[in-house]
């Protein structure tokens, strides 16, 4: 049981050590959920194939899963969408399903663009946390805030910040994923050139409503319950406490709480993102055409496919968000201490 003072997230570190910490932490989460990717840190020339086998088939599978358009109270659908695409029930029947009509490299589309996201979005977030958090401090010195609506506030600001700035790149990752064997982009930058050609600018940026809708929420929820738990699971004795546990497990239950409460916004996102010319030639080929807005596009799921479509893919986000969280944060917090610390001993 610890009895130290528990430092909060706004107070640990300098800027420049807070996007370090923050971008060793998104690239350490998305490494770490692989068996071999200690050979990250002790071979060098095995960087690329260690890349393969993170938590990307997870993304995969979480995408098809999301995109799909049949009803799931309605078994009779079925037969109607399975010349239009694969029907997937479940994450290892659709893990199954890619491996076999799309080899193994099928697993891992998109996941470029996906690497450059974690490491820019790891860095612009908690760097916009911390800066949050310190305006908001000094905007009110003589009325504080509780701490749990400064850290809302503070996460819902560096979500939408993080996510505005590295929304090109999921989209991108999303457009990989739900390709089937008919490649709709041959490379990533024919990719980048055909949409600034045929969407324009606006063409990267399809269902960043929805994403800020969603992130905004999330950030604010998980940044609120994880303070909160940080130092309340302080003081309860946990196993292997003195390596950082308590924050990996505040980290794993913030992020499940949160992500299942705005689930549904991020399968409007993905639905929106594969929007335009394009949207017909997916590994769906009966994706709908929504040009509602966020809030209609959800109801309209909602009538057509059933509450429960709004939750395809839950099971598989948490599996991946959760341990990816609570490496998200354990690391973040040793990297900012470490950086510290060799900043005292110089």
């Amino acid at each position: 049981m610890s009895e130290n003072k528990v430092e909060q997230l706004r107070d640990e570190g300098s800027r420049m050590q807070v996007v370090a910490a923050g971008a060793i932490a998104g690239l350490v989460s998305r490494y770490a959920l692989e068996p071999h990717a200690f050979l990250l840190f002790t071979q060098p020339l095995t960087n690329n194939f260690c890349a393969r086998f993170c938590i990307a088939p997870l993304d995969v599978v979480k995408i098809r899963l999301q995109l799909q358009s049949h009803s799931l109270s309605d078994p009779l659908s079925y037969p109607r969408h399975a010349y239009k695409g694969p029907v997937y029930k479940g994450t290892f029947t659709t893990l199954r399903t890619i491996l076999r009509e799309e080899g193994l490299t099928g697993l891992w589309k998109g996941n470029v663009p996906a690497e450059g996201m974690y490491l820019a979005y790891g860095g612009i977030q908690f760097l916009a946390y911390r800066s949050a958090t310190q305006a908001i401090d000094e905007l009110s010195p003589n009325y504080k805030l509780p701490g749990t609506a400064v850290s809302f506030v503070a996460g819902a600001i560096a979500g939408t910040a993080a996510t505005t700035a590295t929304y090109p790149l999921d989209l991108l990752r999303t457009r990989f994923a739900a390709q089937g064997n008919d490649r709709v982009y041959k490379s990533l930058l024919s990719s980048i050139r055909d949409i600034a050609k045929v969407e324009g600018p606006t063409g990267f940026f399809r269902g960043l409503g929805a994403g800020i809708g969603q992130i905004v929420p999330y950030m604010g929820l998980f940044f609120a319950l994880y303070e909160s738990l940080k130092p309340a699971l302080a003081n309860v004795s946990i196993p292997m406490d003195s390596l950082g546990s308590s924050d990996a497990i505040a980290g794993v239950l913030a992020s499940m709480t949160s992500k299942t409460a705005v689930f549904p916004l991020d399968t409007v996102r993905k639905r929106l993102q594969v929007q335009g010319p394009t949207r017909a030639k997916y590994v769906h080929k009966n994706i709908p055409v929504y040009e509602t807005g966020v809030i209609r596009t959800m109801a309209s799921i909602a009538a057509k496919e059933g509450v429960r479509s709004l939750y395809r893919g839950l099971t598989v986000g948490l599996f991946k968000a959760a341990p990816a969280s609570a490496i998200t944060m354990w690391t973040y917090e040793r990297a900012i201490h470490s950086l510290q610390s060799f900043e005292v001993s110089e």
